[in-house]
């Protein structure tokens, strides 16, 4: 099997959920296969479900708004959870967080309510979380700020942000190397600013690769000193684990 041969694919359909554990040094592949999707992203700690994503030290570290390469996501015990190594779309979405049932009935009224549409219900990206993460033991005590790929958000002068959805494109594409054993937790619902007029999520292409942790002069590692330490931190915690 070559490196570019994917040990496993999946497409997860608009407004769907799923989560898997990815290990460290595997490579996720999102892609964007009809334009215009929003993948909602959760991040743990496989080994100690306890550590998470932090989006301020994601933030605040590498002296950004939104996420693209060759930036890192961190947790919060200060390591690395993964690497933006690949980024077709350029611009990711990190503080507007996920849509709940409120604000899915508030947009579009009654029209997807289960009583009308069973299983065809419009779902949000708050119970699709709280699901995916039941199967692993977590609740809404769990639930942090999460990512949205694929979704671009600006602010103006007054801090009132925008989602901006011109520049979506088929095919666009997200890839991640993983530095640490990760409970990856995803849902494409649609996102809290979504402009359409409709309830109509996209899907989103899964593949995952074989590969290897961060080298010493990666790109993602050196992108930043926060990042370097982070690493520096990885590779402490999994000395004793290989």
């Amino acid at each position: 099997m070559s490196a570019s041969t994917p040990i496993y694919e999946k497409t997860i359909t608009g407004g769907g959920m799923w989560s898997r554990v990815i290990s460290r040094g595997k490579r996720l592949r999102l892609t964007d296969t009809l334009g215009g999707t929003n993948v909602s992203m959760l991040l743990y700690n496989a080994d100690q479900l306890t550590e998470r994503y932090n989006m301020p030290d994601t933030l605040k570290g590498q002296h950004v708004f939104y996420l693209t390469s060759p930036l890192c996501l961190h947790s919060d015990m200060g390591r690395i959870f993964c690497s933006v190594t690949e980024d077709t779309r350029g611009w990711h979405d990190t503080v507007c967080g996920c849509t709940d049932a409120t604000q899915i009935q508030e947009k579009y009224d009654d029209e997807g309510s289960y009583q009308k549409c069973r299983n065809d219900f419009y779902r949000n990206g708050k119970e699709n979380f709280l699901i995916e993460l039941a199967k692993w033991g977590l609740g809404p005590k769990d639930l942090v700020p999460n990512l949205n790929w694929f979704s671009k958000v600006v602010s103006d002068e007054e801090g009132n942000l925008e989602m901006i959805d011109e520049d979506a494109q088929p095919g666009d594409h997200v890839e991640l190397r993983f530095e640490m054993n990760t409970l990856v937790v995803l849902n494409t619902c649609p996102h809290p600013l979504d402009p359409a007029s409709g309830y109509a999520p996209k899907p989103v292409k899964l593949e995952v690769f074989k590969g290897d942790p961060a080298p010493a002069e990666d790109p993602c590692r050196l992108s930043r000193p926060e990042n370097e330490r982070a690493f520096l931190n990885t590779e402490d915690y999994y000395l004793l684990r290989s």
